[in-house]
C-alpha cells in the first residue's frame, strides 16, 4: 500500500511566536539581555549606566542610563519587531555606526520575561512607563517620574518558556557571564561610567575615564595589574585604517584565550581574518599551546565592514579582508618588535639613545674587566651540537666572529649614555650573563638570547635571497581542486618569490619544479595543499614561511652558544649591543624570555635596605 504525505499548507506565525523564536537568537541568557541593554544606552549618549542584578540576573535584570531617553509617542513602538531609531534606510545599513540597529532586541527580551521600560527625553522629572509581559505581548503605557534618560527592568526571564529556562546555569554562573559582558563594553567606553550591583553589593564601580591615566587605571582593575604593567602599547594608521590598545607581553601568554578583546569601531567581535592576523603577528614569540593577552581597538570607515552578519552582532565581515588582514599582522609585528631592550616603564623608554654613536675610552685590560664565575664543568671547551647542521655552523662562525673583535666597554659613563642593557659585570655558572644598567641588575640567559639572535639572521639571509631554491631532479605532480589549481596560477609570481616553480598542467594537476632548498625534507604535496587551502580562505598563505622558521629555529637552537661556553666581558657587552638592536630579543623561539630586569627597589626590598 502507498501513502502518501500530506501537503503542510503554509501559515503566517503568531506574532508571540515570531518574537519568541526571534529571542532564541537574541537572548541565550540572562548577560544576553544585559548586553543589548547596555548598547541601547551607549547609543543614546549615556555617560553613566547603573546595572542592578538579583540572583544572577534570572530574577532581575534593570540597566538604568541618562542617555537622550525615548520620546512618549514612540514607547509603544519601543517594544515592537523592527522598530529603531538607528537606521532609516539601506545607506544606513551599509554604514552602521551604533551598537544597536536591528530592531529586535527589546522585543524579544519582552515575548520572553515581564519588562517594564521608563524614560523621560527632558529634565521635567515626568516621564512615561511602558510595560510587557510575555505571552500576550500587549504593551500598556502609563505616566511615570523619571530624571533624563531611560531605565529597563527585566523580572523572571524564561517564565514562560520553561524548556529555555531549565538551560540557565547557577546564579553564580549567569552572574560571571553578566561580568564578562560588563567588562567588554567598560573596555571600549572609557567615556562612560558604570556600576554594577548584585543582590544588593556593589561589584564594580568605574567613573568616566577622560585620559590617559584614567584608562591605565580601568584597564588594570579589569584585566589585571600584571597585564599593564607588562603591555606593550601601540598606536599605527594607515589610510582608512588604525590600531590602537594594549598588546600582552609575550611572557605574560596564557593556557587560554581568556584575555582577548578586539574591537571594531567600538563593538568587540570575533572574526577569522583578526584571529589569523593575530596568530600571525604572535607567532615567533610564543610557546607551544599558549595564547596572547590584548586589548585591541580597529577603526574603519563604516562603510568598509558589514555587521550585520549574525542576530548577536559579535561576527563582521570586512570588504577587503587581505587589506584588513595584512595591516593588522605587519602592526601587531612591529608592536611586538618594539618589545626588545626599549621596552621600559614609558618614564624610562623616553632616555632611549642610539648607541652606536657612542664613542666610548677603552679600559686597561685588568683582571676584573673579564671576571667569569667559575662553575661546574666551566673548562670544557666548547663546541657546536652533533645534531647542527652546517648553514648554523656557518651561522655561529659568523656571529662569533664580530664577538671577538669588540672592545670592552668602560664601567663608568655618563648615565645618559647608558645602553638599556647596561654592560655585562661577569658570567654566572656559564648559563647566565649579569650586567648593570641605570635600573639595577639585568640577567640574561645566554643561550636563549643568543638563539634568538641567530633565528632572526638566519630568517633575514633567506628574505633578502641569500638562500638558494632547488630545482627537483623529477618534477612531483600533485592532485588539487579545480578552484585550487586556478589558485596557483594567480599566486604563480608569490610562489616564485619563495623559490616555488609551480604550473598548472590540467583541470585539476598542478606540477612542482623547484622548491626552496631548506624543504628539501617536508611534505611537498601536504604543504602545496594547504598553501593554497589559505589562500582561499585568507587571501594569502604564511605556510612557506612557518615551515622555513621552523626549521631556522632548529637551526638556531643546535647552533646557539651552550652553557659552559666561556665569555670574556667583550664578548659579553657585545652580545647585549646585539640583543638592543634586534627584533623580538626579549624572548627565544620557544617564547620564554631572554633577559629579565630587577631594579634597585627590588634588591632593596631582598635586603631589607631602607627600613
Amino acid at each position: 500500500m502507498i501513502t502518501t504525505t500530506p501537503i503542510a499548507r503554509i501559515n503566517r506565525l503568531e506574532t508571540q511566536l515570531a518574537n519568541q523564536i526571534a529571542a532564541g537568537e537574541v537572548v541565550e541568557r540572562p548577560a544576553s539581555v544585559i548586553k543589548e541593554l547596555l548598547e541601547n544606552a551607549i547609543d543614546a549618549g549615556a555617560t553613566q549606566i547603573d546595572v542592578t542584578v538579583e540572583d544572577g540576573g534570572i530574577r532581575l535584570l534593570q540597566v538604568r542610563d541618562n542617555g537622550g531617553g525615548i520620546h512618549p509617542d514612540d514607547l509603544p513602538l519601543a517594544l515592537a519587531r523592527h522598530a529603531t531609531s538607528k537606521i532609516r534606510g539601506l545607506d544606513d545599513l551599509d554604514a552602521v555606526c551604533s551598537l544597536g540597529f536591528r530592531g529586535e532586541a527589546l522585543a524579544s527580551i519582552a515575548s520572553v520575561s515581564r519588562l517594564s521600560l521608563t524614560s523621560s527625553s527632558d529634565n521635567t522629572g515626568l516621564g512615561w512607563c511602558v510595560q510587557s509581559e510575555g505571552r500576550d505581548m500587549i504593551a500598556t503605557v502609563t505616566p511615570a517620574n523619571h530624571a533624563r534618560g531611560t531605565t529597563v527592568s527585566v523580572r523572571d526571564i524564561f517564565f514562560n518558556t520553561p524548556a529555555r529556562r531549565k538551560f540557565l546555569k547557577s546564579a553564580p554562573t549567569e552572574f560571571g557571564h553578566i561580568e564578562e559582558v560588563i567588562k567588554r563594553l567598560s573596555l571600549a567606553n572609557f567615556n562612560v561610567g558604570i556600576q554594577l550591583q548584585h543582590n544588593g553589593t556593589r561589584r564594580w564601580h568605574f567613573k568616566p575615564a577622560l585620559n590617559d591615566l584614567e584608562q591605565l587605571r580601568r584597564v588594570s582593575v579589569l584585566c589585571g595589574q600584571s597585564f599593564i604593567e607588562n603591555a606593550i602599547p601601540i598606536d599605527t594608521e594607515v589610510t582608512g585604517l588604525r590600531l590602537s590598545g594594549w598588546l600582552g607581553s609575550p611572557s605574560m601568554a596564557r593556557g587560554q584565550a581568556d584575555m582577548q578583546y578586539f574591537y571594531v569601531n567600538g563593538r568587540v567581535v570575533r572574526d577569522k581574518v583578526v584571529s589569523h592576523a593575530i596568530r600571525t603577528a604572535y607567532r615567533d614569540v610564543l610557546a607551544p599551546n599558549r595564547h596572547p593577552a590584548f586589548v585591541l581597538f580597529l577603526e574603519l570607515d563604516p562603510s568598509s565592514v558589514d555587521v550585520n552578519v549574525h542576530p548577536t552582532k559579535h561576527e563582521v565581515r570586512f570588504r577587503e579582508q587581505r587589506w584588513v588582514h595584512e595591516f593588522l599582522a605587519r602592526s601587531i609585528h612591529r608592536g611586538l618588535a618594539g618589545l626588545k631592550t626599549e621596552h621600559y616603564p614609558a618614564q624610562q623608554a623616553a632616555t632611549a639613545t642610539d648607541f652606536s654613536q657612542i664613542a666610548y675610552q677603552q679600559p686597561q685590560p685588568t683582571e676584573q674587566n673579564y671576571l667569569v664565575l667559575p662553575s661546574a664543568g666551566y673548562s670544557q671547551p666548547y663546541r657546536t651540537s652533533d645534531h647542527s647542521t652546517p648553514q648554523a655552523q656557518d651561522a655561529l662562525a659568523d656571529y662569533l666572529a664580530p664577538l671577538r673583535d669588540a672592545v670592552p666597554a668602560p664601567y663608568h659613563v655618563p648615565a645618559s649614555q647608558t645602553p638599556p642593557l647596561g654592560y655585562a659585570l661577569a658570567q654566572l655558572h656559564g648559563i647566565y650573563v649579569l650586567a648593570q644598567n641605570e635600573q639595577g641588575l639585568i640577567i640574561v640567559d645566554m643561550h636563549a638570547a643568543h638563539e634568538r639572535l641567530m633565528y632572526e639572521r638566519l630568517k633575514v639571509a633567506w628574505q633578502t635571497g641569500r638562500l638558494a631554491s632547488q630545482p627537483l631532479l623529477i618534477g612531483q605532480t600533485i592532485a588539487v581542486s579545480r578552484a585550487e589549481a586556478e589558485l596557483s596560477e594567480q599566486a604563480k609570481s608569490w610562489f616564485q618569490q619563495l623559490g616555488f616553480d609551480i604550473d598548472r598542467i590540467g583541470e585539476e594537476a598542478v606540477a612542482v619544479r623547484a622548491i626552496p632548498a631548506l624543504l628539501h625534507k617536508a611534505d611537498l604535496a601536504g604543504l602545496i595543499r594547504d598553501i593554497l587551502a589559505d589562500f582561499r580562505t585568507h587571501g594569502q598563505s604564511h605556510r612557506v614561511e612557518e615551515a622555513i622558521n621552523e626549521l631556522f629555529s632548529s637551526m638556531a637552537c643546535h647552533g646557539a652558544v651552550r652553557a659552559n661556553r666561556a665569555l670574556s666581558l667583550p664578548e659579553m657587552n657585545a652580545l647585549l649591543r646585539d640583543m638592543e638592536t634586534t627584533e623580538f630579543s626579549s624572548q627565544c623561539n620557544h617564547g620564554r624570555p631572554t633577559w629579565r630586569q630587577f631594579n634597585l627597589a627590588e634588591l632593596d626590598k631582598l635586603f631589607w635596605r631602607g627600613r
